[in-house]
């Protein structure tokens, strides 16, 4: 409880006035047991009071906040600070996964993704170019730019079975990105109905989410596989060795195979889609 004694001038009070804060002004002691305020309003009005010791129970120190007061926890500032400098860091540098990535990219690569594929909106490309020209490496650097400008966060890879580990192993080496290769022992720790749901940078076997079809009437539809990979929904996929998505035509009938059908559906749920081959057909 505040003391008649502890006045002094400068101190917020709440009490001396009605719903309303005052600024002491000055004190002046009458006797050991009374003191004359001078104090101000909230409008500027000065004003003056005898208190008494009956009065000490009915006045209090008034707590008086900033209002953009820095009194809160310094690291967790700093990491927000740094988390919004990272989210608009493409402004200023429109390269920011080139200096950000452990590769030093060719000027091919470089006009690959900034001039040819960063600026469609959405994307439905194919990259093309010879065995060993470091497709891999203008798909990491797509993808690190759109996580970074926030136009990507569910992402998924579909290469040949023989490739999965390479594409993990290279996306982590080359660009920090954590890929999962999708499996049945991933399946069965999921704690969702739909493992796919729970993964939002995998990379999948071709084959075996291709083959995962079912006979409805005369045509192939999708099977529960395959289905709940499409279900999950995606901002970007990514084909490697898309010419395997092949259709043949029979005289005027057109054969598709499993894996083109499955890149057709694939295709109408996701934003951005990127066939990369090295022989185009």
């Amino acid at each position: 409880m505040l003391k008649l004694e502890d006045l002094k001038p400068g101190l917020p009070l709440v009490g001396l006035e009605p719903s309303a804060l005052a600024s002491v002004a000055a004190v002046v002691p009458i006797g050991d047991g009374a003191v004359q305020v001078f104090y101000r309003t909230p409008d500027g009005t000065t004003k003056e009071r005898l208190l008494g010791r009956a009065d000490e129970a009915n006045i209090s120190i008034a707590t008086v906040e900033r209002p953009w007061s820095f009194d809160g926890d310094g690291a967790a500032f700093q990491l927000t600070c740094e988390a919004k400098r990272i989210d608009l860091a493409f402004l200023f540098d429109p390269m920011m996964a080139v200096h950000t990535s452990n590769v030093e990219p060719l000027p091919h690569q470089i006009t690959a993704v900034y001039e040819s594929m960063l600026p469609r909106q959405p994307l439905r490309f194919v990259l093309a170019d010879d065995p060993g020209a470091g497709k891999t490496i203008m798909a990491g650097l797509y993808i690190r730019e759109l996580i970074m400008r926030a136009d990507a966060r569910r992402i998924l890879i579909v290469a040949p079975g023989s490739l999965v580990e390479q594409w993990r192993d290279e996306l982590f080496e080359k660009f920090g990105l954590e890929f999962r290769v999708y499996s049945s022992v991933l399946e069965q720790a999921s704690p969702n109905a739909n493992p796919f749901e729970d993964q939002h940078q995998l990379i999948v076997r071709l084959d075996q989410i291709s083959r995962d079809e079912e006979d409805k009437g005369n045509e192939k539809v999708a099977g529960g596989l395959q289905s709940k990979l499409l279900a999950a929904g995606w901002d970007l996929a990514i084909f490697d060795e898309a010419h395997k998505l092949s259709a043949h035509y029979y005289g005027s009938k057109l054969e598709k195979t499993a894996r083109f059908r499955f890149a057709e559906r694939l295709g109408e749920h996701v934003r951005h889609l990127l066939l990369m081959t090295a022989t185009p057909h």
